[in-house]
């Protein structure tokens, strides 16, 4: 993987995801909006509680423009075009309200915790 830093520690990694507005939300319905948001939140919990998504939720304040992101989360599965397949089948995402894009994040091992995760006993 290019641009892994080279460090003295074990690195955990992770896929971050960032969530945009999309193109379609400028002109869409305010109905359809209120709609939609409401499905991507859907979408979103049912992902967290299948253990795709470890942690997700919304961004405010200022950012960079000319399209700051709105949302961002991490999930671990190890495969970014995995994370990337389940997003893009957000209804929201599909309708262009919002756009995703999910890199890698890397970290200093053991430096993440999930309480809200469950897992396995």
């Amino acid at each position: 993987m290019a641009g892994v830093p080279q460090v003295n520690f074990a690195l955990d990694t992770y896929e971050c995801i960032v969530i945009y507005p999309g193109a379609a939300g400028r002109v869409l319905p305010a109905e359809t909006v209120q709609r939609l948001q409401a499905e991507h939140a859907e979408h979103m919990q049912a992902l967290q509680r299948s253990g795709i998504i470890l942690v997700a939720g919304s961004v405010d304040g200022p950012a960079r423009e000319p399209e700051p992101p709105i949302g961002f989360g991490l999930a671990r599965t190890g495969s970014v075009d995995d994370v990337r397949s389940v997003l893009e089948a957000d209804p929201a995402v599909q309708a262009g309200l919002y756009r995703v894009d999910v890199l890698t994040f890397l970290c200093p091992a053991g430096s993440l915790e999930f309480p809200l995760v469950k897992t396995e006993s």
